[in-house]
């Protein structure tokens, strides 16, 4: 009897998914994972205040804790760089490694983003003419 088709019949091939997400998708993931990681943020400076007030230092809860934002550092990275490719993708000026947006510190090296570099800092200014030195 043949009312619902062949039993012989291969099942068809489920579709293979695609290797990159849909944008939208991917900000809407980036923006949930800035509210958490401000939130692991705050709550682990709340919690290194409490230890400095209690004098009971547990650094296996900070290092847990600081792994969980470095996670999400992680995975916003991924995800910048899925959404703006490598070319807008920013970097350190020191080390070459790649930073998020908004970012202060190199995650590599600990530079400041915002520091002029070494060329600028043996500059020497030169006092105005006409003003006295001491």
């Amino acid at each position: 009897m043949a009312l619902f088709g062949r039993k012989d019949r291969p099942a068809p091939a489920p579709a293979a998914p695609s290797r990159r997400p849909h944008p939208g998708l991917l900000r809407r993931e980036r923006r949930a994972l800035l509210r958490a990681r401000d939130e692991r943020l705050r709550d682990l400076g709340g919690l290194a205040a409490e230890m400095y007030r209690r004098s009971s230092w547990r650094e296996d809860l900070l290092h847990e804790r600081c792994a969980e934002v470095m996670g999400i550092d992680a995975r916003l990275a991924e995800i910048d760089e899925l959404l703006h490719g490598a070319e807008g993708t920013e970097r350190c000026r020191t080390c070459g490694a790649a930073v998020l947006r908004g970012s202060h510190f190199c995650p590599n090296c600990g530079r400041l983003l915002d520091d002029p570099g070494p060329e600028l800092e043996d500059t020497i200014v030169e006092p105005p003419p006409g003003s006295r030195e001491t």
